[in-house]
Order: structure tokens, then sequence, then C-alpha cells
């Protein structure tokens, strides 16, 4: 569960009456493996030049159809926490893209999950395989760029063990979060390779408050500042 900014929660509200409760990561990327090598016989004809050219691209240069990023992961209140962002080039089998209000289907290609979890448990898993994913059209549409949200187990994130997601512009570097008792916790954006998509992420404490969350450029230029979390 969680509680975001209105333009996640909109979206998040086209996606549960389509899904029953969709809502909207070192890192790997998943590769094909090149297939076994062919032995010609010392009698066999030289294969033409644009065959050798094109058997000689290696199989692990295809893009993968799905890359998973580490966005932020650690221990906070005795808990294993981690964030991930997951991009899959295709939709998924067994995904259906949300309705939108006019009865349109929402636009995408492609599919974005954001795999939070807290203790070993995925936050939003009630809502099944496809919680916390939003459709996204190719490896660098800006639809998802300035969402934030905090996330929980329960009570919609606003209290527990919690972790705030953000999904910057491109010119954030890093994410800033003060505390009320002037504790700062600081996550840098991670991007997923091959695409624009990037997140921070940060674990908050149980019983803290939030009061000021600020976004930075390299240089340490301040872009953002929002009091309004808690």
């Amino acid at each position: 569960m969680a509680l975001s900014s209105a333009r996640k929660a909109a979206m998040a509200a086209v996606a549960v009456a389509a899904l029953g409760g969709v809502s909207f990561f070192g890192a790997s990327a998943s590769e094909a493996a090149p297939g076994p090598a062919g032995h010609a016989s010392s009698t066999a004809a030289p294969a033409p030049a644009s065959a050798v050219a094109e058997r000689s691209v290696p199989a692990h240069r295809q893009a993968p159809q799905v890359v998973t990023r580490v966005i932020g992961k650690g221990r906070v209140d005795g808990h294993r926490w981690s964030v991930a962002l997951e991009f899959h080039r295709t939709l998924p089998k067994g995904y259906a893209l949300p309705t939108l209000p006019d009865g349109a289907s929402a636009p995408g290609t492609s599919l974005l999950c954001q795999r939070m979890y807290i203790g070993g448990v995925r936050i939003d898993h009630q809502g099944g395989p496809w919680s916390d994913c939003q459709p996204v059209t190719g490896t660098n549409d800006p639809a998802p760029a300035g969402e934030m949200g905090l996330w929980g187990l329960h009570d919609k994130g606003l209290d527990g063990t919690r972790l705030m997601v953000a999904n910057p512009e491109p010119d954030v570097a890093y994410g800033l979060i003060t505390l009320t008792n002037g504790h700062q916790i600081k996550a840098t954006t991670v991007t997923v390779p091959g695409t624009t998509y990037r997140a921070w992420a940060a674990p908050i404490p149980d019983g803290q408050t939030i009061a000021a969350v600020d976004q930075y450029d390299s240089r340490h230029h301040q872009l953002t500042h929002d009091t309004n979390w808690h």
C-alpha cells in the first residue's frame, strides 16, 4: 500500500478498476544464451560471406526481454528491505492493459514494475503479480518521471516500516530525506540499463516522521523541496 502523489494515485485508480489492485531495482540484465556452435565437415563447401557474417553476431547481444535493476537494499527495524525496477520489453503473458474511464485501453507496449520488499514480503502482493506495474511505451517513455510514493505493508504506508521510492526527472542525482529527529537518509538515483527509467529508494523506520524530502543534481544543487510527507 502507498501514500503517493496525486498523479500516481490517479494512475492507480485506473489500474485498480481494471486489474483489482495494480498501482503503478548490484543489478543484472538477463541475456539470451548463445546456441551450440555448429561443426562443418572438411568436405563441406565454404559458406557464403553473408551467412558467415550473420552467424558471427553473438546471441548474447540480443536485447533481453526482461531487465531488472536493484535500486536500493539494506536493513531497517531488523528487517531486510529492497526495491528494484523490472522492465518488460513487451507486455508479459497474462497482463492486460488497464481500461481508461472512456472505455479505451491505456496506451503501452512495455511494462515497468516496481518490486518492493520488507522482511521478505512484497508490498501490494495482494493485488497479484502485476501490482505496482504500469504500462509504458518502449525504453524511454517520460510518463513515470516525477512520481514519488511512501509505501508500507499496511495502513496505506502511514505507519510501521516504510519505503520511500521516487521516479525522478533525468537531472536528479540523489534524494535526501530529513526526519523530524534531525537524521538524514541519502539515496542515489539508479537507472535501468538500456532505458531511461530511474528511481531512488530509502527506508523510513517505524515511528519516524518525515520533515522534508529534497532532490539534488550531480553538482549538489537543490532541485525540489517537499514537506508534505509524514
